[in-house]
């Protein structure tokens, strides 16, 4: 899913994949936001994207993050209300479309 930057982006980083994936299961329930991407950033770490409005994104991030910590290891969360157009960029390398 491409990232334009119009919508709130969520971001919830995990060591490993199981919980990463842990999060972006309860992120896609919690809330009504669509996966924008994931990225193996290396060293184990993981991080989930998510857009939508800023309310369902903040509820997505805090499900991910409690469900990424209950199986495993959280070691970021974020959520950008209104990024610039040009992070659409960087974070749409691995769009789940593409």
């Amino acid at each position: 899913m491409r990232y334009y930057g119009e919508e709130a982006l969520g971001l919830v980083e995990t060591v490993g994949m199981v919980p990463a994936l842990e999060a972006a299961d309860k992120m896609l329930k919690a809330a009504d936001v669509e996966l924008v991407s994931y990225e193996n950033v290396g060293s184990t770490l993981v991080t989930i994207m998510v857009k939508g409005d800023v309310a369902a994104v903040r509820s997505s991030v805090e499900a991910g993050a409690a469900a990424a910590a209950a199986v495993g290891k959280l070691t970021a969360r974020n959520v950008m209300p209104r990024p610039i157009g040009g992070v659409g960029d960087i974070v749409s390398v691995h769009d789940i479309d593409a």
